[in-house]
């Protein structure tokens, strides 16, 4: 509901006489609202959108545009989109049943036109976008997603917007080498295990992750560092000589999230967090 306000004047001679302002109320007989289906994101994930558009009045709408921001913001003077519309994904429902799809502009910004809204009627256009390389990722991060109504019969465009914000997840991978990689008989050995979080919330002792190996050939003389800090067998893992087989202790295992850096284009470059684990021994043909 827009409120306006109009006011007049009188001239006589040399003397102007200002009337009273005149209030009034603009009742729109269009509203809009617009959610999200889930409400938080990652990077590549596909996020429904749903724009709600009624018309309580008795003369349809036609020729109505609603364009779609896909999440834009500015970085150092340069406007990025953390959003990509998922090509053909548009769907057009007039009172829940299904209509031919309005001409789709792909953008950014999205675009929707020549939309028609029948007298008192609800319109539902549900579409999807995938989150890009210019989501914020850190945890705590939102994209705010705008839309705007507009043309038609509308006198004053409708916006609509939506936040979702970034989900708080791990992401681990591992990697393993040894060194040396060419060893004699009962030769010492280290194997080393890279483990990488891509996520936004660290891997703690909460997690319980645990990391399992069995060596073949058997280690003796075993020794253990977890981010170069010595381990205590029995404490801080498991290893079984007679079978080879090596378990860190739940819990032990942390690795913290990873960092972001934005450059002045928008573009978002991930700093995975890193634990390294190593374990060395001789290594030996007949395990003795």
């Amino acid at each position: 509901m827009a409120i306006f306000t109009n006011q007049a004047s009188l001239t006589y001679g040399n003397v102007t006489r200002n009337s009273n302002v005149a209030t009034g109320q603009l009742l729109e007989t269009v509203s809009a609202s617009k959610s999200a289906v889930s409400t938080e994101y990652a990077v590549g994930d596909d996020i429904t959108y749903v724009i709600s558009i009624v018309n309580a009045g008795t003369t349809a709408q036609t020729g109505v545009l609603l364009t779609d921001d896909l999440g834009a913001y500015t970085v150092g003077g340069t406007t990025v989109y953390p959003l990509t519309y998922v090509d053909g994904s548009a769907k057009l429902y007039v009172n829940g049943v299904l209509q031919t799809t309005p001409t789709v502009t792909a953008g950014p910004p999205l675009s929707f036109s020549n939309v028609s809204i029948p007298a008192e009627s609800n319109v539902m256009i549900i579409y999807e976008a995938t989150v890009n390389d210019f989501a914020p990722s850190l945890e705590g991060s939102i994209i705010v997603n705008s839309a705007t109504v507009s043309g038609g019969g509308i006198a004053i465009p409708i916006s609509v917007s939506e936040t979702v914000s970034a989900r708080s997840v791990s992401d681990l991978t591992i990697s393993k080498s040894i060194s040396p990689a060419i060893v004699t008989d009962n030769g010492e050995v280290t194997y080393t295990f890279v483990i990488q979080n891509t996520g936004n919330a660290p891997v703690d002792t909460d997690a319980n992750a645990v990391v399992n190996d069995l060596f073949d050939p058997i280690l003796t003389n075993v020794s253990v560092t977890y981010n170069s800090v010595p381990w205590t067998e029995g404490v801080n893992y498991t290893y079984n000589q007679a079978t080879g087989q090596f378990s860190t202790v739940p819990g032990q295992i942390t690795v913290p999230a990873s960092s972001y850096t934005q450059d002045a284009s928008g573009e978002i470059t991930v700093t995975p967090g890193v634990s390294v684990l190593t374990v060395t021994g001789n290594i030996s043909i007949n395990g003795q």
